[in-house]
């Protein structure tokens, strides 16, 4: 049962249609090796001649590994191999050949499966018919009635006997034939159509390129949604508590939460712009130090959080870029104190300029307990990356009974 699984089952049946494209490729490549070698045999009909067939197949294969050259080849062939021949699709390489390796490859494929091709297709033409035949002798013996003249070799019990045997037997070596074909096919595609360093590196660079666009889009998303979240629920927690006694400081909050979930909508669209195929990116700018730190400060004190803020370097001599990262930095920083200190402590926050680099340093006392979010999230992660990214160092952790985050970056650096 296992043996003809083999050789009928369905990958055997896939990859034999696989044969016989190679076989339909190949016989234009055939029919000019015959123009060719008509001529130069002084045959007018090679097309006749099995001998002469098989040396214009001979021709045709160079040729046919010529053409492999194309770009298009080797994803086609790829494709091919990869729904016909059952080859697991991340052995194979689905890009035009580029390196002289690769294309030589490909040609050495391309001519495998031409080669391979034609001959099962010319025997899946002749046997099955020859087969037939020998199958039905002993009925068209019996049933003929002087129509039909038979060799006189045929004028044997035994051959009639045998001839069904035969038969059958020719038609399971045509399929062991392809079924062993269709096998060395698919064991040797990886190494012929299979990504080479080249195509690895290539693919590699792609994959980092991306992560790092997608990692990118998550600190933003994390540091711009997670920083107006947490000030916005501290707010409406401080103007709930006094909605009855105080009714400035509510107004005062809601204000503060109309003005930050306003703020974080236009950057929330601005970072999904870039995700939508197709979509233009959104026009809300990035907040920087120079633009928006003012704003962030008084947002931070809505929410009840005592900030003390020594500016000791002036934000709009700042490059973009690095302003742009400090203000994220400064969110998170704050964003941090909201969540796992309480909106009741005082944080110092200091920006200034040492030795042509600019430091960023948050301190707040520690808290019994986190406020919103236990075991926290991925903000100093995000921090670290920036930095990182920057040339920057980062330093956070307690000490002496504070929590202390300090950041250094670079005035100019790999950005």
């Amino acid at each position: 049962m296992r043996f003809l699984r083999l050789l009928f089952g369905r990958r055997a049946r896939r990859r034999w249609i696989h044969l016989i494209l190679g076989g339909a490729l190949a016989m234009p490549y055939v029919l000019v090796g015959e123009t060719i070698i008509g001529p130069a045999t002084d045959s007018r009909y090679a097309f006749n001649d099995f001998p002469l067939q098989l040396l214009s197949f001979g021709v045709g294969l160079p040729l046919a590994a010529l053409t492999s050259l194309f770009p298009l080849t080797r994803p086609l062939e790829s494709g091919a191999v990869r729904w016909l021949c059952g080859v697991d699709p991340d052995r194979l390489a689905y890009g035009p050949a580029r390196t002289r390796a690769a294309k030589g490859r490909t040609a050495a494929w391309f001519t495998l499966h031409l080669g391979f091709g034609g001959i099962i297709a010319g025997m899946s033409l002749a046997v099955p018919p020859f087969a037939g035949f020998l199958v039905a002798l002993p009925v068209i013996a019996v049933l003929n009635r002087g129509w039909l003249e038979l060799p006189a070799a045929l004028d044997h019990t035994w051959v009639f006997a045998l001839a069904p045997v035969a038969g059958v037997a020719i038609l399971a070596a045509l399929a062991a034939c392809a079924a062993v074909s269709g096998a060395l096919l698919a064991r040797w595609a990886p190494a012929l159509l299979g990504p080479t360093p080249e195509d690895r590196l290539a693919a590699a660079e792609a994959r980092a390129a991306d992560l790092a666009v997608r990692n990118r889009l998550a600190r933003e998303l994390h540091d711009s949604v997670g920083h107006a979240l947490s000030a916005v629920t501290l707010q409406a927690s401080a103007a709930r508590r006094v909605l009855d006694s105080d009714p400035e400081f509510v107004r005062e909050a809601l204000a503060a939460i109309e003005d930050t979930t306003r703020r974080t909508v236009g950057e929330l669209d601005a970072v999904l712009g870039v995700l939508r195929d197709g979509d233009a990116p959104g026009t809300a700018p990035a907040p920087t130090l120079a633009a928006d730190l003012d704003g962030l400060l008084r947002r931070t004190r809505a929410c009840g959080l005592r900030v003390t803020a020594t500016v000791a370097a002036d934000p709009e001599a700042l490059p973009p870029v690095l302003s742009r990262e400090a203000y994220r930095i400064v969110q998170e920083g704050l964003s941090n104190v909201l969540k796992h200190a309480g909106g009741k402590v005082t944080v110092t926050l200091r920006i200034e300029i040492a030795d042509s680099r600019l430091e960023i340093t948050v301190e707040n006392p520690l808290g019994p307990s986190p406020v919103c979010r236990p075991g926290g999230g991925h903000g100093l992660r995000g921090i670290a990356d920036r930095t990182r990214l920057l040339g920057g160092t980062t330093e956070a952790g307690p000490a002496d009974g504070i929590w202390r985050l300090h950041v250094r970056l670079p005035m100019r650096g790999p950005v």
